[in-house]
């Protein structure tokens, strides 16, 4: 990771007088988001800022807070005298670290087995990570139809669609491929862990294992002679 991705700086911005929060890294986004900032894309800048209609003292509470939880997770942060604070927050497990978990499971998995276990966490029907995201697709849906403003009703509409249409494909084809792993009952031809055990059928038992030997490598070559050096 750069170490230019472990600075940030929270100030209000003197030309708009916006509370802007700029740099870090993709960690240090999802800490201001959390907090409560709404990230603006640019083409070459990703930077956040305090959502619109606060007040002074409400933007001060948003940087300070903001200030606290990246210094706790070891950013280092300049802001306005007023957002500077020896507070620090507590850490905690998130959520979305622990999906995140699924996907090492995956990777560390050495069976069919293994890896329909891990993505039966995704696809269980009932109470399945997909299951769950449908529910919230489905809740943020029926907040914005009773907002009033005349874009909620498109917002809910298209929530819906995601959730009946582009969902339901993802759940589907998921679904698919746990079944089809969890049928095969077969190891990962190249995750197999070795037992270190010659088979019974083996008949020079002298042989510690069935294991390819590891890849030989080269030793390097000297370095030449300087012809400086020469006598």
């Amino acid at each position: 990771m750069p170490v230019a991705d472990r600075f940030l700086d929270i100030r209000h911005d003197t030309r708009s007088d916006e509370l802007l929060a700029r740099g870090g890294d993709p960690e240090a986004h999802s800490v201001l988001q959390r907090t409560g900032f709404v990230p603006v894309v640019r083409v070459h800048e990703t930077y956040h800022r305090a959502p619109t209609g606060l007040t002074r003292p409400e933007d001060a509470r948003l940087a300070t807070e903001a200030v606290a939880r990246l210094r706790s997770a070891g950013y280092h942060v300049d802001c306005d005298e007023g957002f500077d604070t020896d507070s620090r927050w507590p850490s905690y497990p998130l959520l979305g670290a622990s999906v995140a978990h699924l996907a090492e499971r995956i990777r560390e998995a050495t069976t069919t087995d293994e890896a329909a276990d891990a993505l039966t966490e995704l696809t269980s029907a009932h109470d399945g990570i997909l299951a769950g995201l449908g529910e919230i697709l489905t809740a943020t849906a029926e907040f914005h139809e009773g907002l009033g403003t005349a874009a909620d009703p498109h917002t809910a509409r298209r929530l819906r669609y995601l959730a009946d249409e582009y969902l339901h494909i993802i759940r589907t084809d998921l679904a698919h491929t746990r079944n089809g792993l969890a049928d095969r009952h077969a190891p990962h031809p190249g995750r197999s862990v070795c037992a270190e055990e010659v088979p019974a059928t083996e008949r020079k038992r002298s042989a510690v294992c069935t294991c390819p030997p590891p890849p030989r490598t080269m030793p390097a070559p000297p370095p030449p002679v300087t012809a400086g050096l020469r006598r």
